[in-house]
């Protein structure tokens, strides 16, 4: 028997423990000792039923990333499934924490489940690119339905327990003692001659509504809300399969489709994605022993859409906060906001009215800064303007607390000077959240040039609290994201001025896959923002480092984007859609020759990937894969292409390298090619194989 499966009998019962620490999941130890353990249930006549439960905080959370990327060891994990499902002796699968990907497969494939009022049940295999293949996609729909299976495998999100036994994926809710829950079922199964239940053999549910119609309206919504991903339109392939034909074909046809996934190159970019967040948490450099500082009160400076935002996330989590704004009126404005946007959680019915009081109560006001004496972190969130940023933090360094985390939420001035006004500068980080913040899962934590370690590790522990994915940058002008975001704004723009369309280049970029096009992302944000850093950055450059002109004539002509109702596009009152802006036509060369979608393409997502590599190669951003979380989780790039440092490794830098350099002699020197970019594309290697020390630090590493 497997170290990582424990098999004991007990009064006609076989008791099976899956403890494969920290989540149980089905490596090749579990795999075998559960196909041994069944096999020597079944072969032992003293055995009348079978319990199934597992040690520690969850049941089988799914699949072994240790074994990603590996040759499959046998046994694989429908054989397994498979064997349970066929045994011959009645068997019940105990729930608790999380039974995710093969972990609810191998309960599904017990006769029984009974789980704690708190589980979680699902199948995430989409998020990675792939469907369940170890029978999710058969007997979900056997048992719950097309609409609830559909609903289930196509968006990966898991479900309660209570949810679940409303669907019949469950027979029972529990608590106490799991083992002992187990037994005591098993035992009414016995006494009441309740024998094997298989899940595959199970027809009831699939004649529950139309199925034809339910799977035609999932994929037309696919299309609409995934346009390119191959995952999703396979997994209603494999659940319309479970309609149309018997288990073991069903099976089949499953496995077929999990093939194609596997083998698409958009499973290899969202496993580079999923690996990324994680290693995203790692810092170079800060012991894993650092000390973190402990929060139990916030502030928030600044009242605008941002600070209320960031106020939110601390509310949401339990933490209490206080917004501080300039005078009452703006206070009370402040708080309205925060009100008003709860509200319009608790309408969708993604809050209740007595979840949006518990947050409201933890939410205060003040307009006075000593107010904020004994709070444990404060976060600024004013004008993005460097002399108003140093009466905020002149003001906090004499009222705040020795210990207290001095954060900005600067999204482009230096860090370093900002701290610079305090006279605690080992205390001062960034905070860069993005807008909404209370929605936004990123967050970059800017490490300053005197940040103390503790700090930064309680910056990472805090944005882990809030529910964030938190990446360290070093400090420059836009830290990682509005460095890159300049570029590539700069270079749509530079389109337009070629002969391009707004709604070519913004159609390019979206049947890419990103969420936005560049320009509808600038007329949503405000074109005055980008004129702001723009004027800000002119002073800076050298002749040959000329910027376009074509927003600035924009905001002469006071079209600021959506908010004026005209920017890059045009806006009717009281609508997002961007429609042709007969202005901004007039505006642009006559007669040019539009660029292509694949020259659109090039300029655009290039200017970010030779911008990322200078990035690297300076030591503001750790490795090549933060860059792409960055990238995922705050700009809107799709997950499918893994990121714009994985894009190009996928691309080839050589490629990539030989058009930077066309680029370059045609366009001029805002197209230099990076340095690291020819280091690496004239050795053979990619960004992945690339990782630098601590932030900028590593300037002339090759």
């Amino acid at each position: 028997m497997s170290m990582a499966v424990r098999y004991v009998v007990q009064d006609e019962l076989a008791l099976i423990t899956v403890d494969n620490p920290p989540v149980n999941a089905l490596g090749h130890a579990v795999r075998s000792g559960l196909l041994q353990a069944i096999s020597d249930a079944e072969g032992d006549p003293a055995v009348r039923a079978i319990v199934l439960t597992c040690a520690g905080r969850t049941f089988m959370a799914g699949a072994d990333i240790k074994e990603f990327g590996l040759p499959p060891q046998e046994p694989s994990l429908p054989v397994v499934v498979q064997r349970i499902e066929d045994c011959s002796k009645p068997s019940v699968a105990v729930l608790h924490g999380t039974a995710l990907g093969g972990g609810l497969e191998v309960a599904l494939s017990c006769h029984y489940r009974i789980a704690r009022q708190d589980a979680q049940i699902g199948l995430p295999e989409v998020k990675i690119g792939l469907l369940p293949g170890a029978g999710g996609t058969q007997r979900v729909p056997r048992l719950a339905g097309v609409a609830k299976a559909l609903e289930m495998i196509v968006s990966g999100a898991p479900i309660g327990a209570p949810d679940a036994l409303a669907h019949g994926l469950i027979d029972e809710l529990c608590e106490g003692d799991l083992q002992q829950a187990g037994i005591n079922f098993a035992r009414r199964l016995l006494k009441d001659g309740r024998g094997v239940r298989r899940s595959g053999e199970q027809t009831a549910a699939l004649a529950q509504g139309d199925n034809a119609a339910l799977i035609q309206a999932k994929r037309a919504e696919v299309h609409t809300r995934s346009p390119g991903l191959f995952s999703p339109p396979r997994c209603i392939d494999a659940v319309e399969a479970a309609t149309q034909l018997p288990l073991a074909q069903g099976l089949v046809r499953e496995r077929e489709l999990f093939q194609q996934c596997l083998e698409s190159p958009q499973r290899a970019a969202l496993i580079h994605a999923f690996f990324a967040e994680r290693q995203a948490a790692k810092v170079n450099g800060l012991a894993a022993d650092t000390p973190t500082r402990n929060i139990e009160q916030a502030a928030v400076i600044g009242g605008g859409t941002m600070g209320v935002g960031i106020a939110l996330c601390f509310a949401n989590v339990g933490i209490p906060v206080k917004l501080l704004e300039v005078d009452g009126q703006a206070l009370d404005r402040a708080l309205q906001r925060a009100r008003d946007t709860y509200a319009s959680s608790v309408k969708r019915g993604s809050l209740s009215q007595a979840g949006m009081d518990q947050r409201l109560a933890l939410l205060s006001g003040t307009t006075q800064y000593s107010d904020l004496a004994q709070v444990d972190v404060v976060i600024e969130a004013v004008f993005e303007e460097l002399g108003v940023k140093r009466q905020v933090f002149e003001q906090l360094d004499k009222v705040c607390k020795p210990g207290a985390i001095l954060a900005s939420n600067t999204s482009t001035l230096d860090l370093n000077a900002i701290a610079a006004f305090t006279g605690r500068p080992e205390d001062v980080v960034g905070l860069h959240f993005f807008s909404p913040a209370n929605v936004m899962r990123l967050l970059e934590v800017v490490r300053g040039q005197q940040t103390s370690d503790t700090v930064l590790a309680s910056a990472m522990a805090l944005g882990k609290r809030l529910k964030k994915i938190s990446v360290v940058v070093g400090v420059c002008d836009g830290f990682v994201g509005n460095r890159m975001l300049f570029q590539y704004g700069r270079e749509s723009e530079c389109l337009l001025e070629e002969g391009a369309r707004p709604e070519q280049v913004d159609g390019a970029l979206q049947g890419f896959g990103m969420a936005m096009g560049p320009l509808a992302v600038r007329d949503l944000s405000g074109l005055d923002i980008g004129l702001a850093i723009r004027n800000r950055k002119r002073p800076t450059l050298a002749p040959e480092y000329a910027l376009p002109n074509l927003l600035d004539q924009l905001c002469a002509a006071g079209m600021l984007g959506q908010k004026t109702g005209a920017g890059f596009y045009r806006y009717e009152a009281g609508s997002r859609t961007p429609l042709p802006n007969p202005a901004l036509l007039e505006l642009l060369p006559q007669g040019a020759t539009a660029p292509s979608t694949e020259q659109i393409l090039e300029r655009t997502l290039y200017a970010l990937i030779n911008e990322g590599a200078k990035i690297l190669q300076e030591g503001i951003a750790q490795r090549a894969s933060d860059i792409d979380v960055i990238y995922l989780n705050g700009y809107g790039f799709p997950a499918f292409r893994g990121g714009p440092m994985f894009y190009a490794d996928q691309v080839g830098l050589a490629t990539v390298l030989a058009k930077v350099r066309e680029f370059h002699q045609r366009l001029g020197a805002w197209w230099q090619p990076a340095p690291l970019l020819e280091q690496l594309a004239a050795q053979g290697r990619t960004f992945s194989e690339w990782e630098t020390g601590d932030m900028n630090n590593n300037k002339d590493k090759p």
